[in-house]
């Protein structure tokens, strides 16, 4: 499902002439198998977030390669990368990034009008998956109108709507009080058995981290696996 190999990556600090190297990610070698969760966890500024920002294509890398589904993307351009992320990978992030003037149906939404699907398929949907997790009766709220657990479901739900193999969700529950990060570690495990959906969850959260298959610890940009 996902192969990295010896992926290394430096930021450069500093005034230009001047720069220092900050050496973030080390040789980082791993293997994800499909229908896991997967846990990377470490302290901030451990390396996480870059390295699933490399494994997404949002970032590159300075060697080393990733492979999604035996498809090495590591010397993809921007389009590229772009139009791979639409079908293979979903994204789930702390502070939800949802769009403000878009309702929750619309949010979840936004994915398949990128990909050109017809406005009727859309909607059929868009409405099973709210009622999959628990959202039909605030279809039309805006995000400023929801609780924090509620706009978690439909970032979730925008990242499930066309169907990935593979959901990369950073920090998830991070902006969430205890009662309602449980809620949404429960609905990532029931999603995963329910689809055999791959889930790479970035935390610095131990309690977190125990929900999923396997744990992966960043230190100082290297990695490795926890028993």
């Amino acid at each position: 499902m996902i192969e990295v190999q010896n992926i290394a990556h430096t930021f450069l600090i500093g005034k230009k002439g001047a720069e220092q190297p900050i050496h973030v990610l080390k040789a980082i070698s791993f293997t994800i198998k499909p229908k896991e969760i997967v846990a990377i966890v470490g302290k901030s500024g451990s390396g996480k977030s870059t390295l699933l920002q490399v494994m997404a294509g949002f970032m590159k890398a300075d060697t080393g390669s990733v492979k999604i589904n035996g498809k090495e993307t590591t010397g993809l351009n921007e389009a590229e990368h772009a139009a791979f992320r639409l079908t293979n990978f979903g994204f789930v992030f702390q502070n939800f990034q949802l769009m403000p003037g878009l309702t929750a149906a619309e949010n979840i939404e936004l994915p398949l009008k990128l990909q050109g699907i017809p406005a009727s398929e859309r909607k059929s949907r868009v409405e099973a998956l709210m009622q999959r997790i628990g959202l039909a009766e605030v279809a039309a709220h805006y995000p400023n109108e929801l609780s924090g657990g509620q706009q978690q479901r439909v970032s979730i739900g925008r990242a499930l709507i066309t169907n990935p193999p593979i959901i990369l969700a950073d920090e998830p529950t991070g902006s969430l009080d205890s009662e309602t990060e449980q809620e949404i570690l429960q609905l990532i495990a029931d999603l995963n058995k329910a689809f055999g959906i791959t889930f790479v969850i970035i935390t610095h959260d131990d309690e977190v981290a125990s929900f999923a298959h396997r744990r992966l610890k960043m230190h100082d940009g290297q990695l490795k696996e926890e028993a």
